[in-house]
């Protein structure tokens, strides 16, 4: 028999104390936002700072109330006669900002998590939530400086980095990093290539290509296979890409033969983005299940999420087993086979509880199982956040639920007479929120 007694073996109570202490004090790398620093310019008013129409990073009350989960949650509490979403649409972001107030926060109990995210951040920040007033709090952000904002949404969310998602195929993005080569130079934020049409529609992205100066077929053959190799080199290379990533529709199947619906995206998959992904030695990460325009009327608010194929998953890991993936699954139903395909492929990476399972109930119960199947070695969460205040609610939010989860595992190990330390618990903590993720990163 071997190993030495604990001397600071914990009871319950220390438990309960060390596991709220290292959810609180570990800094999170937060692996997937839809986050941009200042330099990609910013539509929000802010003291001293310019206004950009199309700017790409968004942060304020206005645009918390804007994001698109309220906005279907708006169209839940409307007749089609009094408000259609075109006319929604056609309002300016004050007088949109102001409906969905009135409505979801004024009218009804912002009881949603959508809802009560935006009054966690506000109150987060200092600002007083039970005078419910908006002017108030629009004048405290026009306040603020987008950069330093930054600083002090990290600094409360205690977030140490965030992972950008950069679509090079939309032609905002895109231009900006062709017009100034140093626009990703923010040490706060790392990029990542998300390359949705080559597999999603190559035809489509191929044309793109073309205008772009590589000679990508309309077929995904011959010489253009080099060509579309040649235009990721590029693109990692510009942006200093951490991973590539790709969101999939739930019908979405790795077809090995190259033939049926997705046969063709199969192959831009097989022969082109896994290999260079390999030669970077960057993961590749897949985010399955997102249906898009269920309601086209309501825009990014009428999106869906269904289930996906874990098989094709399982495929893919096994067919490239020296590359490797983050996976995350959209759909309650698929988690389980998720978690179990992780037990059986190390270059797996399961993260977060993605878009409609970034609920309380639905994060606790995926959390918990996660634990009993894969241990300490997967990625409970990441923020999804669109707008760079929400940092502060998700995470906020996030490390209680974890606390509930991780506190009773603790509590169940030591019921076994195993002796948990503080020290392990902090080692664990880092590893599930900011170890695994940079590890894995490595390789």
């Amino acid at each position: 028999m071997s190993g030495k007694k604990h001397k600071k073996r914990l009871d319950k109570k220390q438990i309960k104390g060390a596991v709220s202490r290292a959810l609180r004090e570990q800094p999170v790398i937060d692996m997937h936002t839809h986050l941009y620093p200042p330099s990609f310019g910013t539509p929000v008013a802010g003291k001293g700072g310019d206004i950009d129409e199309g700017g790409l990073m968004l942060w304020g009350v206005d645009e918390l109330l804007t994001y698109h989960y309220l906005i279907a949650e708006l169209f839940r509490t409307v007749r089609p006669s009094e408000l259609t979403p075109d006319a929604f649409y056609g309002m300016d972001k004050r007088a949109q900002a102001e409906l969905i107030w009135k409505n979801l926060f004024i009218d009804r109990s912002p009881i949603s998590e959508a809802a009560r995210g935006v009054l966690t951040t506000l109150q987060k920040l200092g600002l007083d939530t039970g005078d419910r007033d908006l002017e108030g709090y629009r004048k405290w952000f026009g306040e603020q400086t987008a950069d330093g904002y930054i600083d002090k949404v990290m600094e409360i969310a205690n977030v140490s980095s965030i992972t950008m998602t950069n679509a090079v195929f939309d032609d905002n993005e895109r231009e900006r990093w062709l017009a100034d080569g140093s626009i990703g130079d923010d040490s706060r934020f790392t990029a990542v290539l998300r390359l949705d049409p080559l597999i999603c529609n190559y035809r489509e992205a191929a044309g793109k290509l073309r205008e772009w100066g590589y000679e990508a077929g309309d077929v995904f053959e011959g010489e253009g296979i080099e060509e579309v190799k040649r235009f990721l080199r590029d693109w990692i290379g510009r942006i200093k890409a951490i991973y590539a990533a790709v969101s999939l529709p739930p019908d979405f199947r790795y077809e090995e033969g190259g033939e049926g619906t997705w046969g063709e995206g199969s192959r831009v998959l097989r022969e082109a983005i896994l290999p260079v992904c390999r030669e970077f030695d960057i993961p590749f990460a897949m985010m399955i299940g997102s249906q898009r325009g269920v309601n086209p009327p309501l825009r990014d608010a009428g999106d869906m999420g269904f289930k996906a194929d874990v098989e094709s998953v399982a495929r893919i890991c096994r067919e490239f087993s020296e590359n490797r993936f983050f996976v995350t699954l959209l759909s309650r139903e698929n988690q389980h086979e998720l978690a179990v395909a992780a037990r059986k492929f190390g270059n797996l990476m399961v993260f977060g509880c993605w878009w409609f399972l970034n609920n309380p109930s639905i994060i606790e119960e995926m959390t918990r199982m996660r634990c009993e199947l894969l241990g300490t070695t997967f990625i409970p969460q990441h923020s999804d956040a669109r707008v760079l205040d929400q940092l502060i609610y998700k995470w906020d939010h996030s490390r209680g639920i974890l606390y509930e989860v991780f506190k009773d595992k603790y509590l169940d190990l030591a019921a076994t007479g195993w002796s948990v330390t503080e020290k392990e618990i902090r080692r664990d903590v880092e590893a599930m929120l900011s170890g695994n993720f940079r590890g894995f990163l490595k390789g």
